[in-house]
């Protein structure tokens, strides 16, 4: 049997399976992006596909922390987009 990858979320520190999250990476450039493939070169942060831990996150800042970079309101916009 295949063991399935988990990671925590930085809003709920809840342990759920890869695709039950999006990451979100801080790219060695310093950019900020959504990473839909989870493969993508950076520091990473996960967070639940859940409206309420989006807003969550973007209320205590907390992915500026997770990633030492002051992430823009576009990538909230389009994680919003991603779960509503």
């Amino acid at each position: 049997m295949k063991k399935i990858p988990m990671r925590s979320c930085v809003v709920t520190g809840e342990k759920l399976e890869k695709k039950e999250l999006i990451r979100v990476v801080r790219t060695p450039q310093g950019d900020v992006i959504v990473d839909d493939t989870g493969k993508s070169n950076g520091k990473g942060a996960y967070l639940k596909k859940d409206l309420n831990v989006i807003l969550k996150a973007e209320k205590t800042k907390i992915l500026n922390k997770k990633l030492e970079v002051e992430v823009p309101d576009t990538i909230y916009e389009e994680l919003k987009g991603k779960v509503g």
